[in-house]
């Protein structure tokens, strides 16, 4: 079968396509015939190596697939790896059958950054109704998601950040009530004045570096701040304890794959989100479709801070 295999570190150039035999499910997995895979920021770093989890060659990138299985089944199944090809295989606890009304771009929105959002507001930070969030990246993929969310569930004032005019304006359209510039220069004093000339109680982060440090400056008395990324691949400063204790604010952390030993900490948010897309009430954003061969190039968009929403990939293209 056609699949992208690394079989060397490196940026987008070693994105390319091999002829791979296909894979094999064994006991308790599912094949799928992909119709569509999902193009993650994580990929990009899975592919230099630079990942929470480390990566061995040769390997397969993409994390999470949509198509048939054998009996028939239309589902969206998260694979760790592999998802850059016309046939994957996945644990069959985390291949979920996709409902009408939910197309396959969705359920690829859904099923990784449409959980993670989930997690962020109910798991990590525990929103309240009528507290203020701030969302970086809120034209992305867990950020259009994070802002839809967090005015479904009551959030008195939602605050996004984007890198260009149009992604901000998207950003409002999606729902948010402020949308600004996430340049870290000043990017503290733009939080607090977008919030009313007041600090903001929940901050997504997953920039790092320097855009964390003015993210955390910008936390009010018994904020939360939840780091889930590091896209500037920038280390931010240490904290020390004390500034955690005056102001009584949070640093938390969140990885998806913690949810992975647990099924229903997956099924259980993707039902709900489910319900909430066919009914019209959330609204996945699909970015851009890269044919296989394109692969290369559509990282090159992500890295470049080009791209909103979902990145889909199709298989037989």
């Amino acid at each position: 079968m056609r699949a992208i295999q690394i079989t060397e570190f490196g940026g987008p150039e070693v994105l390319k396509i091999s002829d791979v035999p296909e894979p094999v499910a064994g006991d308790g997995q599912v094949l799928i015939t992909v119709d569509r895979a999902g193009i993650n920021y994580a990929d990009t770093h899975q592919v230099e190596n630079s990942y929470l989890s480390k990566t061995e060659l040769p390997m397969i990138p993409g994390g999470e697939v949509v198509g048939r299985t054998a009996d028939g089944r239309r589902v969206v199944a998260l694979v760790g790896s592999g998802g850059y090809a016309e046939k994957a295989v996945a644990q069959a606890a985390y291949a979920f059958d996709v409902p009408e009304g939910v197309s396959d771009d969705a359920a690829l929105a859904l099923v990784l950054q449409g959980t993670t959002a989930w997690h962020l507001l109910k798991t990590s930070t525990h929103l309240q109704p009528a507290e203020s969030v701030l969302v970086h990246a809120g034209a992305g993929g867990v950020g259009s998601l994070a802002v839809q969310l967090a005015k479904l569930w009551g959030a008195g004032r939602v605050i996004a950040t984007a890198s260009s005019e149009e992604k901000r304006k998207q950003a409002l359209e999606l729902g948010a009530d402020e949308a600004i510039d996430g340049e870290p220069d000043g990017l503290k004093d733009r939080i607090v004045e977008a919030n009313g000339g007041k600090p903001v109680d929940i901050v997504l982060e997953m920039v790092g570096g320097p855009t964390f440090d003015e993210s955390f400056a910008a936390l009010a008395r018994f904020g939360r701040l939840v780091t889930f990324g590091a896209a500037s691949r920038q280390v931010a400063a240490p904290i020390d304890a004390s500034r955690l204790m005056k102001g009584s604010k949070t640093i938390a952390g969140f990885w998806l794959a913690d949810c992975f030993r647990e099924p229903a900490l997956l099924g259980d948010p993707l039902a709900e989100l489910f319900d909430l897309t066919a009914s019209g009430k959330l609204r996945p954003i699909v970015g851009g479709e890269y044919a296989l061969s394109d692969v290369a190039t559509a990282h090159e968009d992500l890295r470049a801070r080009r791209t909103v929403g979902k990145l889909v990939l199709d298989p037989t293209r």
